[in-house]
């Protein structure tokens, strides 16, 4: 009985500790977007080095770290994921970018966003779709949207280009 009692305990820590140190529930598998698109994406939104890039699902920060060193641009990259996050800050210092670009850790529905010019996008159709009514709500009229891959449904891209064949869209917020 003693035994049983100790294993049990032992299967019961071991139970928490793994789930303590399991990461985050993801909506969207970290696959990164390869430059060439990262490239075509920055292009599409037309970024200048007086918009502020946010990246929705950052991973590695690519995006924002590209369009800091490629145009100038500031830079927010939002993930929920600590060690994605981790890792681009490192790739911002070693690209010497980290006075342009800031990393947050949060959930892509909870993050402010409000100030962006340009919002980049590389998640799942239903993920964009959940997250088209926030776009909307807080997001200035002129900002663009742009998305690696996937649409948002009903909501008809202003363009659509094709990067070493992928898709990649773009919307602009509308007046309201």
């Amino acid at each position: 009985m003693r035994f049983s009692v100790t294993a049990g305990a032992l299967l019961l820590t071991a139970t928490f500790a793994a789930a303590q140190s399991t990461p985050p529930h993801l909506d969207v598998p970290y696959v990164p977007s390869p430059n060439p698109v990262v490239d075509g994406m920055l292009k599409l939104a037309g970024v200048k080095a007086s918009d502020t890039v946010y990246d929705l699902g950052c991973g590695d920060g690519r995006i924002v770290i590209a369009a800091a060193k490629t145009y100038g641009a500031k830079g927010v990259g939002v993930d929920i994921n600590p060690e994605r996050l981790e890792e681009a800050r490192a790739n911002a210092k070693s690209a010497k970018v980290e006075d342009k670009v800031h990393f947050e850790e949060n959930d892509l529905f909870k993050a402010n966003i409000s100030n962006a010019t340009v919002v980049t996008l590389y998640l799942l159709p239903g993920v964009n779709e959940r997250l088209k009514p926030k776009l909307m709500k807080e997001l200035k009229p002129g900002t663009r949207v742009v998305s690696h891959s996937f649409d948002m449904g009903d909501w008809k891209p202003d363009r659509e280009e094709l990067v070493d064949g992928r898709h990649i869209y773009l919307w602009t917020i509308p007046k309201q």
